[in-house]
């Protein structure tokens, strides 16, 4: 039993007097680089009936550190990845990247290769509660440091830092690491893309405020609120939270395409419920809406006769009418109803069989003598057409809970908690209604829930869609599940989840394939299948330094006779792939773009998107190996600066190219 000590210290007047205030104040109380403040300007215009002089007033969300947020956006980055072959999965043909490392530093690297192509990004970052941690943003260091503070591990061997609500800056921490992210993310995304943040109540207020600055507050498409589970718990104070939320914005309100969903089976067995009995639609099911609506608005060309079955003529309700013959207008007044659809679109759908005609008691229409016709016209909206449009998605969803995560990953044997399940990612991309070629981006990518997703997808309608998955090598807990199961970090559980994930749903499709086309041989056989190729491969990168010395970026920092040092600028233990990839992010280059390599005159090429790319980090480069190329035409080379046979080949090497291959660019590393 632990027993209470003396304080033996006086009492603490000014925390006492800051609780006063604050509990008098709570509006002015505020965070500052130090901790919790009293905001005095505030303070003073509480105590006054006038209006107190201050800081000018302007509507905006301000928190200490948030200037710096903007400059740690903006700063460049020297870093580079490099590929990691043996981590990855078909590497040369599979057109998916996993990146290892923080996502800021990737973030900055992607943005001239990925500028405006990112169709749809998925977050889901860590969620302030006091018990989770947040990116510890430092760029106040040099190269020798990168790695205790830009790649994995900080003094206590942690990359992440904890934000504890008693630190004094618990809002303001998490919006400095947010902030940043958030504005490189929108440069990336296309103008008719798409982000939706998973967050939960603590910041949805404050990264509203944050995405309503990054994105516009007119660039907001909507609140997904999502059911978490089912029913109470004990967690909680004062409720049990059942809830969370998908922030959606647009990075142009009026180019994203409007959402839409998969219509339900409550709402077909309620409402498509008629059946049609012959003609070429014979067993389709549909639903019966007037051609006459009171609410609709008057418009000339809208108001007239229709033929019935037994030949009488009906016309909506009103003063206006015309001569007495089908398909006779006249220009509707104010107390004139009128029809859907112009007489030219009427007789169309008529001959398709999509009117239907009804008798009813109670008559709305009007007959030729004015009074109310025993006939009613409607329109036929068939189910099928209806599935292929969908119906616009509601801002609640109860489909998508924690457990249905943690069974998928139990059956994959994964040892993961608070993912979330694969069929909410599947839904947000299916309402986004985009293409099925698509790129997605999830640079908190955890367990790896997003390229699942994909994949699934993917292996349903024949799509292309790839993913781009960031994330910081964070470590297990040394007891967790997934520590004891051999896992050290959370990048080791995402990629051995998207393994085994692509091999199930490979050997799913391949089965469901098999059953089709009825037991034939599949490794010999050509099928409408197979002209489809299901990627469950990617790339695996890592965020490391420059593969540049020092010097190669400040030279004026290094004295001519210390130069001689550097011969190659490139640091001796980078490979050409590593080369290779900060080439094509320097260039402007998708990542997943296909690469081949071939030899010429002796010399390892690499070939980027056939000739999109010519790279050749080799030594010896001279005038005959410039004559071979230029016969290829590539659209851009690039050499070591060091590679050259000498100073002579290398400026005749430009000639020749700039001769025989007039379209090529050549650069040098």
């Amino acid at each position: 039993m632990e027993i209470e000590k003396l304080d033996l210290t006086t009492p603490d007047l000014v925390n006492e007097n800051f609780e006063k205030i604050a509990a008098l104040f709570p509006n002015c109380v505020t965070e500052s680089t130090d901790g919790k403040a009293i905001d005095f300007d505030l303070l003073k215009q509480e105590l006054n009936h006038a209006v107190v002089e201050g800081n000018k007033e302007r509507y905006r969300l301000e928190w200490p550190g948030k200037r710096e947020a903007i400059v740690t956006a903006n700063l460049p980055s020297t870093k580079t990845l490099r590929p990691v072959r043996e981590d990855s999965v078909d590497f040369d043909n599979t057109e998916n990247l996993y990146i290892e490392g923080d996502n800021l530093e990737v973030l900055k690297l992607l943005q001239e290769s990925y500028l405006g192509k990112i169709k749809m990004i998925y977050i889901d970052p860590p969620y302030n509660t006091g018990n989770d941690f947040v990116y510890k943003d430092n760029f106040k260091i040099d190269s020798d440091e990168y790695k205790d503070s830009s790649g994995q591990r900080n003094e206590f061997n942690e990359r992440l830092v904890a934000n504890p609500e008693t630190g004094g800056r618990y809002h303001s921490d998490w919006l400095s690491m947010m902030y940043p992210r958030l504005k490189l993310a929108r440069n990336l995304l296309s103008q008719d893309g798409v982000i939706f943040i998973s967050i939960g109540q603590d910041e949805l207020d404050n990264v509203t405020k944050v995405l309503n600055e990054v994105f516009g507050e007119t660039n907001r498409l909507g609140l997904i609120s999502r059911q978490m589970k089912t029913g109470g718990g004990s967690q909680g104070k004062y409720f049990s939270h059942n809830l969370d939320y998908i922030l959606v914005y647009g990075k142009m309100y009026d180019e994203a395409r409007y959402f839409r969903g998969e219509i339900s089976k409550e709402l077909k067995k309620k409402v498509y419920n008629q059946k049609q009995e012959q003609g070429e639609r014979k067993g389709e099911y549909y639903r019966s809406m007037g051609l006459y609506q009171s609410s609709l608005d008057i418009r000339p060309g809208l108001r007239y006769w229709i033929e019935c079955p037994d030949g009488t003529l009906v016309i909506p309700p009103g003063d206006s009418f015309p001569k007495t013959v089908a398909g006779e207008k006249t220009i509707p007044v104010t107390a004139d109803g009128v029809w859907r659809w112009s007489y030219k679109k009427y007789s169309e759908e008529l001959a398709k069989g999509n009117i239907e005609f009804k008798e009813s008691k109670n008559g709305i229409l009007l007959g030729a003598d004015r009074k109310p016709s025993k006939w009613n016209v409607y329109t036929k909206i068939w189910l099928k057409d209806r599935e292929s449009d969908g119906q616009i998605p509601s801002d609640l969803t109860t489909k998508f809970e924690n457990r249905h995560s943690s069974k998928e990953l139990g059956a994959l044997g994964i040892p993961f908690d608070f993912a979330k399940p694969t069929s909410l990612i599947n839904y947000l991309i299916d309402i986004m209604n985009q293409d099925d070629d698509i790129t997605i981006l999830d640079f908190f990518s955890g367990s790896a829930t997003t390229a699942d997703s994909v994949i699934q997808m993917n292996s349903k309608d024949n799509g292309k869609r790839k993913f781009i998955l960031v994330q910081i090598p964070e470590l297990t807990d040394e007891k967790s599940k997934a520590r004891k199961a051999g896992y050290k970090n959370i990048c080791e559980i995402g990629k051995e989840r998207i393994s085994r994930a692509g091999k199930q749903i490979e050997t799913t499709l391949r089965e469901k394939q098999k059953a089709k086309a009825g037991e034939i041989d599949f490794e010999n056989s050509q099928t409408p299948e197979e002209d489809h190729k299901l990627d469950i491969g990617f790339r695996v990168f890592k965020l490391d330094s420059s593969n540049m010395q020092d010097v190669y970026y400040k030279p004026q920092d290094y004295k001519q006779d210390k130069l001689e040092l550097f011969e190659d600028n490139v640091k001796p233990n980078r490979t050409a792939d590593d080369l290779l990839v900060q080439v094509m992010l320097d260039w402007g280059l998708p990542l997943s773009l296909k690469i081949e390599r071939k030899e010429i005159k002796g010399k390892q090429v690499f070939k980027v998107a056939e000739n999109s790319l010519f790279a050749c980090f080799d030594n010896g480069i001279d005038e005959e190996f410039a004559k071979i190329i230029a016969k290829e035409e590539p659209l851009r080379i690039v050499f070591k600066d060091s590679g050259f046979k000498d100073d002579t080949a290398k400026v005749n090497v430009k000639q020749l190219l700039k001769q025989l291959s007039p379209e090529t660019e050549m650069k040098v590393i």
